[in-house]
């Protein structure tokens, strides 16, 4: 088990442990605090999703930057058990962490999202499976970020409005395309 710590908002310096699990890999702090540059340091009011939230590093940081909502989704047990585990020390009452496929959930949900991260295990074919269902998550002014392991140039429907890069990590920041 490792720890990672959150950058920012109400929970910064506050540590959440991170358990091991194959393909789990915590979004860097670097590439955390480029997005949050990009999304705003503040959150509030904003429903976000954390569609495969590992170790909630995503999800967590939301919250902590007040966002009204975060709702994260997990199917492996070890990482979700952690999840649940960090969001009761943390007291994070809007953080709904919840046992499931990204992909079921993202078909059945008709809740619309303000954020939503997309950070799936590399090299298992996610970002193709997951990408048709996103414009459809997402609120108005609805944003993704999506991580992965090389770089992603367009996303049906979507707009590529910021990208990035750091060692061998892709990210990237979209908006509906029309």
């Amino acid at each position: 088990m490792s720890r990672i710590r959150i950058i920012g908002g109400e929970w910064r310096s506050r540590l959440i442990d991170v358990r091991t699990v194959k393909g789990l890999r915590p979004t860097p702090d670097r590439v955390r605090e480029t997005l949050f540059n990009w999304l705003g340091q503040e959150m509030d009011g904003l429903r976000c999703l954390d569609l495969f939230a590992g170790s909630g590093a995503l999800g967590f940081e939301a919250a902590s930057r007040g966002a009204a909502s975060v709702t994260m989704i997990e199917q492996d047990p070890v990482a979700l058990a952690a999840l649940q585990a960090n969001a009761k020390t943390l007291q994070a009452t809007r953080v709904q962490v919840v046992r499931g496929d990204a992909l079921n959930f993202a078909r059945s949900t008709a809740q619309p999202f303000d954020v939503v991260f997309v950070d799936p295990p590399y090299r298992a074919g996610w970002i193709d499976r997951i990408a048709p269902l996103l414009p459809k998550l997402l609120s108005d002014e609805g944003l993704v970020y999506v991580e992965a392991e090389y770089k992603i140039d367009n996303i049906d429907r979507l707009t590529r409005i910021k990208h990035g890069s750091a060692g061998q990590v892709y990210y990237h920041l979209f908006a509906r395309a029309d």
